[in-house]
């Protein structure tokens, strides 16, 4: 159930049965010369749907921007401050707790998320432990990279071993070409795989890696792995929620 499309009533039924909650995060940020800006955000989005229909979670509507300061040298990238998501988080959090929610499981589109939300958590906890008359039983997050089981790793692995890379990587623009086919941009890349490294500010980051890939190869992205990719992370990811939820 999505609570965008809910009614309130709804929601309440289903607060009796359930206080768990899955929350999609991502990023509005450049994936390189063929990947979509939204690439973060729209996996995110659509892993966390098909969880919640798998598992009968309600699904929150998506945090869509993320923390992406480093890729605001490519046009089109948008981002927040670590400050601002972490408010975002926290309010999110807190409004849905105020309703009776106690579970809330962040699936996550964008390594640059992970620091700031788990901060974000470390304040809910630290809110709920030192506000008066004590601590509110039973609150708690977790944050879920959907990349990151062992399924997705293994297939992606499989496909595409060394090129996969950690940014623009043909596993993510493989998920996306999937979701929207008539989106997909087929291309050679040169070089095939992008150079490793690091990077601190967002001139920092273009100087580096001036097309935006950080060791990967998306020109080997396919709408046939982006499905076999997406099926491994809902299938991981809804016995995952169960735990969690449980």
């Amino acid at each position: 159930m999505l609570l965008q499309i809910a009614t309130w009533p709804e929601v309440e039924a289903y607060l009796a049965a359930s206080r768990s909650v899955i929350l999609p995060i991502g990023s509005t940020e450049q994936h390189g010369p063929n990947g979509m800006i939204g690439t973060d955000a729209l996996t995110a989005a659509a892993i966390a749907n098909a969880v919640g229909e798998a598992t009968g979670a309600l699904v929150a509507p998506p945090i869509a921007v993320g923390m992406a300061q480093h890729h605001m040298a490519f046009a089109g990238s948008m981002t927040l401050r670590p400050s601002t998501l972490v408010a975002v988080v926290r309010d999110c959090v807190v409004s849905l707790a105020r309703h009776g929610f106690e579970r809330f499981f962040f699936v996550n589109g964008h390594g640059g998320n992970v620091a700031t939300v788990t901060a974000a958590f470390s304040e809910i906890y630290a809110e709920a432990s030192l506000g008066a008359p004590g601590n509110r039983a039973g609150l708690k997050c977790v944050l879920r990279n959907w990349w990151e089981s062992a399924q997705v790793k293994a297939l992606s692995k499989e496909l595409f071993g060394n090129a996969e890379g950690s940014h623009a990587t043909p596993s993510e623009v493989s998920v996306t070409w999937f979701l929207h086919p008539d989106a997909q941009k087929p291309m050679a890349l040169d070089p095939p795989v992008a150079p490793h490294g690091s990077f601190a500010d967002a001139a920092d980051y273009r100087r580096n890696f001036p097309d935006g890939r950080i060791g990967s190869n998306p020109g080997l992205a396919s709408a046939e792995a982006g499905r076999r990719i997406y099926n491994a992370a809902v299938e991981a990811l809804a016995a995952d929620y169960k735990a969690f939820a449980a």
